[in-house]
């Protein structure tokens, strides 16, 4: 018995398991979690449009890819999936700063960077992958998983990122006086 299979098991346990919890509050409203409608006026609310549709995907890369990393199947994928979920989450946080104590990008850094660990590293002896003789982990499932979750992270959060500017300039726009700009008020 190899102590890396062993690590390789207990990452996998921790971290899709967190991820599992997480996508069941999303998707479930399990442990105190806002279901998917709460979760959609949350994501519509942070700029991910739409909210449900956003609201969906994030719970399912998070309870689908925790899931396949706690049962070490498909773990490529799984890993994958969840390490683009965590990166847009991250990039939520990142105003706040890197601490979790501070609202900060802190843990859902660490879940996607160990996601994506355990995507490049395999899921060790301990897993269906070994006993499927690794027919759902393979490399090129690996860089074929990792491109497309980074991709579409990638595009989640550059049409968040625009709908965060557009939502500013229409506050902007809407909080500005009604004569416009520099043009004295009469009195």
């Amino acid at each position: 018995m190899s102590s890396n299979d062993l690590s390789l098991l207990a990452l996998r346990l921790g971290v899709g398991g967190t991820l599992v919890a997480h996508g069941a509050q999303k998707l479930f409203g399990a442990f105190g979690g806002g279901g998917i409608e709460g979760t959609a006026g949350a994501m519509h609310a942070m700029g991910f449009r739409p909210g449900k549709r956003n609201a969906v995907l994030a719970g399912a890369s998070e309870a689908g890819g925790g899931a396949l990393l706690v049962l070490g199947l498909a773990t490529p994928v799984g890993g994958a999936s969840a390490a683009a979920a965590m990166v847009a989450a991250a990039f939520v946080h990142k105003p706040n700063g890197f601490f979790t104590t501070s609202g900060g990008f802190e843990y859902p850094a660490v879940l996607g960077l160990v996601s994506a660990a355990l995507a490049v590293s395999g899921p060790g002896r301990f897993s269906l992958d070994a006993a499927t003789g690794h027919a759902l982990n393979k490399r090129w499932t690996t860089v074929l998983a990792l491109a497309g979750a980074g991709a579409g992270a990638y595009a989640t959060i550059k049409q968040r990122q625009a709908t965060v500017a557009a939502d500013a300039q229409a506050q902007e726009a809407a909080d500005a006086p009604a004569d416009g700009p520099g043009t004295p008020v009469a009195s």
